[in-house]
């Protein structure tokens, strides 16, 4: 878990994790670190909404669970406390291969020119601004880039590098998952219901 940096430097103050049903030992090892861990029903959005709504401090970092931090990121971090806008990370994935290069690549693109960074990218944001905007909508897919339009004009990059699971495009494939992906973003913008992208997404 590479929060334990933070926690060790004194930056993360307050530790939520709200687990969607998994089966391993998070809940011990939150526990262990001082954190709070709470069961939700699985889906992102909704999670996202209940930890947002527990958070009591100034400044939330939002990771997602299959994310990880590069080493001495608490240092780097540390400048973007005092800012009134949004931070995300810069992706890049867990395997070395072309087409996570070029996925990564297009993932950061998207977020420095359109300003749609996704939830593996993390965000780093004032708890006050955060709710001023309306939160995590509980929507089953999209919740980040549906809050990421809502803050148009206040989200930036930080040179954090940020890895993520590369599982999901090895098992659908490269081209496909990113095709979907593109897709269902696609959809998204133009109004579809983000119930209906959801079941289409993860039954094809």
């Amino acid at each position: 878990m590479s929060l334990f940096e933070g926690i060790e430097a004194g930056i993360v103050r307050e530790l939520i994790v709200v687990d969607g049903g998994s089966s391993d030992k998070t809940k011990e090892i939150v526990l262990a670190c001082g954190g709070q861990f709470v069961v939700s029903r699985a889906s992102r959005g909704f999670q996202l909404s209940n930890g947002v709504n527990l958070a009591k401090g100034d400044f939330i970092f939002i990771l997602h669970s299959d994310s990880v931090l590069e080493i001495d990121w608490s240092k780097n971090i540390k400048k973007y406390f005092n800012r009134e806008a949004g931070y995300y990370c810069r992706l890049s994935f867990d395997i070395k291969h072309p087409l996570a290069l070029l996925t990564s690549t297009w993932a950061n693109v998207r977020s420095k020119i359109f300003k749609l960074p996704y939830g593996d990218q993390g965000l780093l944001i004032p708890r006050k601004l955060l709710i001023e905007n309306g939160g995590y909508s509980s929507i089953p897919i999209m919740e980040d880039v549906e809050l990421a339009l809502r803050l148009k004009g206040k989200l930036y990059g930080m040179p954090i590098v940020i890895t993520t699971s590369s599982s999901k495009y090895g098992e659908q494939g490269w081209f496909r998952k990113g095709r979907k992906n593109i897709i269902i973003l696609i959809r998204f913008l133009l109004g579809a219901d983000p119930n209906k992208l959801y079941n289409d997404y993860y039954q094809s």
